[in-house]
């Protein structure tokens, strides 16, 4: 009438054991750190995104500039009342009239050593702060430049 039960017969476990509870946790560990790495790649990519319409946006003002003085560029951003705009990262746009400029020591260069720019050169020095004036250079490679006249806005290292 009722069924009989073997006690041979194995009952099903409820509940999980260690190792499967280490597995669970290790891979929720790997999905976390996928997951914060690709949230930092996406504000650093944020950043970068606000730097090249912040020197887009100074391009125009130093052009105004420009137009309004005869074509005669600032001799710093403090003339348009940026000098102290700074960049996502913290640290001040870089400026350099090099219609003025006495020599091209200072002036940003490509990986042949020609100036980018003929008018003036405007970045910001990038996550780092750091920068020199060869793109090609180490420090460099972060930056966020304005090239070709404003032909181009984008990291030193896509240039």
């Amino acid at each position: 009438m009722y069924p009989t039960y073997n006690n041979n017969i194995k009952r099903l476990q409820l509940g999980l054991t260690l190792l499967e509870l280490v597995v669970a946790t290790a891979i929720l560990a790997i999905l976390a750190t996928l997951a914060v790495a690709q949230y930092q790649n996406y504000q650093e990519r944020i950043k970068q995104e606000q730097a090249i319409q912040d020197i887009r946006l100074l391009s125009v003002q130093i052009s105004s500039y420009a137009f309004d003085h005869n074509g005669s560029f600032p001799d710093s951003l403090d003339d348009i009342g940026q000098g102290s705009y700074e960049d996502p990262w913290g640290n001040p746009y870089q400026y350099l009239n090099i219609t003025t400029t006495k020599g091209k020591g200072k002036v940003r260069k490509d990986k042949n050593l020609v100036p980018i720019n003929s008018d003036f050169d405007l970045y910001s020095m990038g996550p780092d702060g750091k920068s020199v004036s060869p793109l090609t250079a180490q420090a460099s490679r972060d930056d966020i430049i304005r090239a070709n006249n404003g032909q181009y806005y984008g990291l030193a290292s896509d240039y």
